[in-house]
């Protein structure tokens, strides 16, 4: 079993950046991919971004070029920096890793709110 820890949410002004962290513990030994994933309320959850273990990265269109991805496996880390915020991007961010097997994990999720 994963347990997740997340941190970095907040309030931020339009154009302003905010770094989300999430660290894993347990049995953290078969994490092939580690990432982030949104939801507005009344919205699905939709994938912002992910990194897997051989450092391939996926990232949506909507942040491209304004959120990185970065992922440690060796410590069971992976991090999301923001940058250049709009309000479009307010919504819960929840951190996802998954193991061999195809078994998921998430986060509590945490509050990102970009003010216009």
């Amino acid at each position: 079993q994963v347990q997740l820890v997340e941190s970095g949410g907040g309030l931020v002004q339009r154009g302003g950046s905010l770094k989300l962290s999430c660290a894993a513990s347990g049995r953290v030994f078969d994490i092939y991919a580690m990432g982030w994933h949104r939801q507005i309320p009344g919205m699905e959850r939709e994938l912002v971004a992910r990194i897997n273990i051989g450092g391939t990265t996926t990232v949506a269109d909507s942040v491209k070029g304004r959120f990185t991805i970065s992922g440690d496996f060796a410590s069971s880390t992976v991090n999301l920096q923001m940058n250049g915020l709009a309000p479009e991007d307010t919504a819960v961010y929840y951190c996802n890793v998954v193991q061999y097997g195809a078994r998921e994990t998430w986060g509590q999720g945490t509050q990102v709110t970009v003010s216009s």
